[in-house]
């Protein structure tokens, strides 16, 4: 019952401060719609500020062809990020008076490598235009419209608040509620069970970006826990193709993450699906050919150690060499069977970290429940951005200009909605 309960009324309602909702909401409140936007946290943009602790990295002005395909998923987020590129996504941080520079590897950042700063011209530039914000606002779902309409559908939307439920009419509304990693910054997932109720297809959320276990002996981990693994190549064979990039790791406590493993994430775990387990490959000198390495091994040890000599005759690290030992113990002595090791090191992997540590996540609202618009097909007036949707990319950049562009996708579709929908319901 809600006949004591008052009920706020307002034309557009953003549920979740992440960056795809604050997008979403510029771009109602610029059309002059009287826009609020709520979220369960004690302050917006959580996770967007923690992204930006080690540096902020908003775009990459890599070619557009090759920027469009680092997306995969059942929703195509190429199609919101032509419409929001690389050079789109500068521009519009540029306006809100911050730097961006291009580092050597392609990636934009802001001048000052930080979030706050951003965050903070965004919001000062939404208040001016009249947005309203609400904090510790937990959304738990909608109460159905009475109409049956497809164009008259001004819903109630539940929130839990400190001071009790609260009850706020919209008549669209954006959903930008996060995927399920980091859950103490605001992205629990919890909104599936909610969808799906409400007939919502939602592919299950899986980590994106993310480590994966392997056993490491003691000894390893005591000496190279937490170090980086640098010029190497990572190889790994699917039915689709091959996956091989130069380019760094870091052997963690708990098995092995990093630049490379996240690029090669969602193609680990859907071998690991697919099979129980995953063999990837590492060539630890990618710039020197098998021939090369043989020569160098076919030379006199004299006196040295195995490892002294791989470290001076191929300028292998100590990490690299103990990690040929760690993977590869058989390949010992014999120089055939180390270089073939040194260019192809075996590891296999069975699991990838839960999704909560995940940097991002795959799965979500499936392209087919949503039309170009980013609306529910089932539910008029309803849209979702952000990494609710079912769709995943790489680090560098991708991930946050498919973000906002979301946003702004949802936010054009439901001015569009607005203009051409019936007149606003009663009071």
């Amino acid at each position: 019952m809600i006949e004591n309960i008052q009920i706020l009324s307002v034309s557009a309602l953003i549920v979740g401060a992440g960056p795809a909702g604050l997008m979403a909401a510029e771009q109602l409140a610029d059309a002059g719609v009287d826009v609020m936007i709520c979220d369960a946290m004690p302050s917006f943009a959580r996770k967007f500020l923690r992204a930006g602790v080690g540096g902020l990295n908003l775009t990459n002005s890599e070619e557009s062809q090759q920027f469009l395909s680092r997306y995969r998923g059942s929703v195509s987020a190429a199609d919101w990020v032509g419409g929001f590129d690389a050079q789109a996504v500068e521009n519009w941080v540029n306006a809100l008076g911050i730097e961006t520079f291009t580092g050597s590897s392609g990636r934009v950042f802001p001048v000052q490598k930080k979030a706050s700063p951003l965050l903070r011209a965004w919001l000062a530039r939404l208040r001016e235009l009249g947005v309203v914000m609400e904090i510790r606002h937990r959304w738990q779902g909608w109460l159905n419209p009475e109409s049956a309409s497809a164009t008259d559908t001004w819903r109630i939307h539940r929130f839990e608040t400190p001071v009790g439920e609260r009850l706020i009419r919209a008549k669209v509304c954006v959903l930008a509620l996060g995927g399920g990693s980091w859950a103490r910054l605001g992205s629990d997932g919890q909104w599936q069970t909610w969808l799906a109720a409400q007939g919502v297809e939602c592919a299950p959320l899986k980590p994106a970006n993310c480590g994966f276990d392997y056993h490491w002996s003691e000894h390893f981990l005591a000496r190279f826990g937490g170090e980086p693994l640098k010029a190497v190549r990572l190889v790994v064979e699917d039915g689709d193709g091959i996956f091989s990039r130069k380019g760094e790791a870091m052997i963690s406590r708990y098995g092995i993450e990093g630049g490379l493993i996240y690029q090669a994430s969602a193609t680990l775990r859907e071998l690991i699906d697919e099979q129980g387990e995953v063999t990837l490959y590492w060539d630890l000198l990618p710039d020197s050919s098998i021939d090369a390495i043989r020569r160098a091994l076919d030379a006199p040890r004299g006196k040295s150690s195995m490892s002294n000599f791989l470290r001076k005759r191929l300028r292998l690290s100590s990490l690299k060499v103990s990690l040929l030992r760690e993977l590869a113990p058989e390949a010992f002595p014999l120089a055939d069977n180390l270089a073939l090791a040194i260019k192809g090191l075996p590891m296999t992997l069975r699991s990838p970290r839960p999704l909560d540590e995940a940097i991002s996540t795959a799965g979500g609202v499936v392209g087919w429940a949503l039309t170009e618009d980013l609306m529910l097909k089932r539910h008029a007036g309803v849209y979702c951005a952000g990494e609710m949707l079912d769709w995943e990319s790489p680090t560098g950049g991708y991930l946050l200009t498919a973000v906002f562009a979301s946003g702004r996708r949802a936010g054009a579709g439901a001015v569009e909605y607005l203009r051409a929908g019936p007149a606003p319901g009663p009071e």
